[in-house]
């Protein structure tokens, strides 16, 4: 498609040479409504994305450093969430899902789930002390039987924030059909369409951006947590396969990625511990990814705005399987949308003022030369896709 072609290395030197032309995904809608792609692509380098929400498939691997005599731990709890102790030795993996141990869950009906894994995640980034405890069987070598300290995170040998599935390419909107209300990951749903909730920045959601993974993959460099981090792979449940418009951007839930960055190096304000009624515990993480403007099909894809993307309608009480109707983001946004003929309140779970923020950093940083794009060693899988069936951007106003 067209005749723009650029690579990683001669962006870079723009990014170093402080020359690079830097775009929010949000801005480049109206620079391709006015100029075109081809234009579009020739004078614009990066394009930034954000997104700013709850995202339950994360978690850190944590080193605490061994204890005299050695420890070989089997059990591990921090500030009493338990943390997987199945490596090795003082090795850990903490979930941000995971409960503190005493919690009374949906005992009493809906649960609060005030502290978890992604709380304790937040209180290691802050600097807080965290108690540490953690037994073992003995070995012979590992002769220690239980342990305890209060560590901070600059104390930690180690500790690497890897969540396996992050930055969801699109997901449903929820409604709640029935006559009670329900509790969820997508939040709490009052009864007989009382509310709709969604999950996405839309047109600054970084995979709504580059719907093919032109540009994603092992290696490439993002915003994680306030830090600079990397996609290592696709996150569980990529369905690349996924039915799209001819756009390009998919339906419903697609693509996901597997992402890991410095615990120490990130901020508190990008990565905070959640409670979710009823539901349990989860993590809200700040996530930006740069889009370089290859070519112009990468300049087509960046501007796609909120009318241009879609999801779908579900029923989350299960009365009806199938989606009830398809809206645009730039309906979600406008702060209600129309359900069998009743008009329902829309609730964003992610923030798109967040978003924005991270998209604004992520291009400071760029602008300033203090990060350079990440060439993927290996892309994200795909699927086969003709550009030329994919119309010219609308352009369209995002609704506000």
């Amino acid at each position: 498609m067209g005749t723009v072609q650029k690579t990683y290395r001669e962006i870079n030197e723009k990014i170093r040479k402080g020359q690079a032309v830097v775009v929010t995904a949000e801005e480049m809608i109206g620079i391709v409504k006015k100029k075109g792609p081809a234009k579009a692509a020739r004078e614009v380098d990066v394009v930034t994305t954000g997104t700013f929400a709850p995202m339950c498939s994360s978690g850190a691997f944590i080193n605490f450093g061994h204890a005299n005599p050695p420890i070989k731990a089997s059990k591990v709890w921090l500030n009493d969430v338990p943390a997987y102790g199945g490596l090795a030795a003082v090795d850990v993996y903490i979930g941000v899902t995971e409960p503190v141990a005493d919690d009374p869950l949906n005992k009493i009906y809906p649960g609060a789930f005030e502290y978890g894994g992604g709380h304790v995640l937040h209180d290691l980034v802050s600097g807080k002390t965290v108690k540490l405890r953690a037994e073992a069987y003995g070995t012979d070598c590992y002769p220690n039987r239980q342990f305890e300290k209060n560590v901070t995170l600059k104390e930690l040998p180690y500790a690497l924030l890897c969540n396996p599935r992050n930055a969801y390419q699109n997901y449903n909107c929820a409604v709640n059909m029935s006559k009670k209300i329900i509790h969820t990951y997508m939040g709490t749903l009052k009864p007989n369409l009382g509310n709709a909730n969604y999950c996405s920045a839309g047109q600054l959601s970084p995979l709504l951006n580059d719907p093919l993974y032109r540009t994603l993959g092992l290696g490439t460099r993002i915003f994680l947590g306030g830090a600079q981090g990397f996609i290592t792979w696709h996150g569980s449940q990529h369905k690349p396969e996924a039915a799209r418009l001819p756009n390009g951007t998919p339906k419903g839930p697609a693509g996901t990625l597997m992402l890991m960055g410095e615990l120490k190096e990130m901020n508190p304000r990008w990565i905070i511990g959640a409670s979710l009624q009823g539901y349990g515990c989860s993590l809200v993480l700040g996530v930006g990814i740069p889009i370089p403007i290859l070519n112009e099909e990468m300049a087509l894809f960046t501007s796609i705005s909120d009318a241009d993307i879609v999801t779908q309608v579900k029923d989350y009480s299960f009365s009806r399987p199938e989606p009830i109707r398809e809206v645009t983001y730039a309906e979600l946004r406008s702060g209600s949308i129309t359900v069998e003929g009743r008009e329902v309140p829309t609730i964003p779970l992610s923030s798109y003022v967040r978003a924005q923020e991270i998209a604004n950093i992520l291009k400071e940083w760029i602008q300033k030369g203090e990060f350079q794009l990440g060439e993927p060693q290996k892309l994200l899988p795909s699927i086969p896709w003709e550009t030329e069936q994919a119309p010219a951007a609308t352009g369209k106003a995002a609704s506000k």
